[in-house]
């Protein structure tokens, strides 16, 4: 170039501007290629520097962010802290130490101003990179202080990550010994509710048992003394036909009253329904009308002899077994009589007839 197209540039001398010429340029081998001057080539080459550091730093961080999380033990905060400077200072340091020898920081002392090459030549303005690569650096060594402070944070995280997966585990634990005593508490409760059931339950069974015990014997009491009721009259005993009465006609009085012109059993005169008795233990074989006699009951004991109950005015039992002293029927005023009255009459088991009040003082009843 001859003349200075930029007025403000210095002139092509003043920088001291090499061309190259045949001796100095090597031949180009195939295709033309264009030979590119240093100043572009150191600036490409740093900014290709720097861009492989940032990319490798940032590949590195997101590479540790990748990977699965591993138990580490915490150490306190400001030990955190203090590595996380130092590990910042040195990256910063590295990165200084990388754009110096790249030229970067001091690329603009030469700057408008020329120098002088290892050949004595004027050398050429330095490229224009004033405070570009000072400014890489710092942005490098204030990413060294992010990836520091990344990873304190994520430190401080995995910390709190463990001290809540403690206090959750310490809560579980908590929870379940709780749900333990609850469960041991109500299994004991349920124990002793079925042993106070049981209990209740054998006093209940023994009580009922003490029960049943007390009315059997009871019944086997009453049983006894009906026995011995039952087996008084065959040993002997007797009773009177009736109670509160007056004898008044006697067995063999003479009168036109009877039919056959005497009288043929002995009168208890009693109040009407007055209470008649069997005189002994025997069994009813006959009841009902029977014409003069009235309403009659036969009682026959075991030895065939028959007691004849006349004038009744009710039947209490017709039939079947009956004891001594049992209430067979009521005095009463019926047939061919005067008054109320019992015509009480003793036949023998051969038909004859006998006197009722000689055979029943000689059973030992005071007539």
């Amino acid at each position: 170039m001859e003349g200075n197209e930029n007025p403000e540039q210095p002139s092509a001398g003043a920088w001291g501007e090499w061309n190259p010429t045949e001796d100095s340029a090597r031949p180009v081998r195939g295709r033309h290629r264009v030979n590119r001057q240093r100043g572009g080539l150191a600036r490409s080459s740093t900014v290709l520097g720097v861009g492989v550091i940032a990319a490798v730093g940032a590949s590195g961080i997101a590479t540790a962010q990748d990977r699965p999380q591993v138990a580490i033990s915490v150490p306190s905060l400001d030990a955190v802290g203090e590595a996380a400077g130092d590990m910042a200072g040195e990256m910063a340091g590295e990165v200084a130490h990388m754009a110096d020898r790249a030229g970067l920081r001091d690329a603009g002392e030469g700057a408008g101003t020329g120098g002088t090459d290892h050949g004595g030549r004027q050398a050429g303005p330095a490229p224009f990179i004033p405070r570009q690569a000072d400014g890489a650096a710092d942005r490098l060594a204030g990413s060294g202080a992010d990836a520091g402070e990344a990873l304190r944070h994520r430190i401080l995280q995995q910390a709190e990550s463990q001290h809540d997966a403690a206090a959750a585990a310490e809560l579980l634990a908590a929870e379940r010994a709780a749900q333990d005593a609850a469960a041991a508490e109500a299994k004991a409760k349920q124990e002793a509710a079925q042993k106070a059931a049981d209990e209740a339950a054998r006093k209940t069974a023994e009580e009922a048992a003490r029960k049943a015990a007390d009315e059997a014997a009871r019944k086997a009491a009453e049983e006894k003394a009906e026995a011995e009721q039952a087996a008084k009259p065959a040993a002997g005993s007797y009773s009177l036909p009736t109670s509160s009465y007056t004898l008044t006609s006697h067995y063999g009085d003479s009168g036109s009253m009877w039919s056959s012109g005497h009288h043929t059993g002995l009168d208890f005169a009693a109040p009407t329904g007055t209470p008649v008795k069997a005189v002994h233990g025997g069994k009813i074989v006959s009841a009902g009308w029977s014409g003069a006699y009235g309403y009659r009951i036969v009682l026959e004991l075991a030895d065939g002899t028959q007691i004849w109950y006349c004038h009744l005015s009710s039947m209490s039992v017709t039939s079947g077994p009956v004891t001594t002293g049992q209430t067979i029927g009521r005095v009463g005023a019926t047939g061919n009589v005067t008054g109320a009255h019992l015509h009480l009459e003793v036949r023998t088991a051969g038909g004859s007839l006998t006197d009722p009040l000689s055979w029943l003082e000689a059973r030992g009843l005071n007539v």
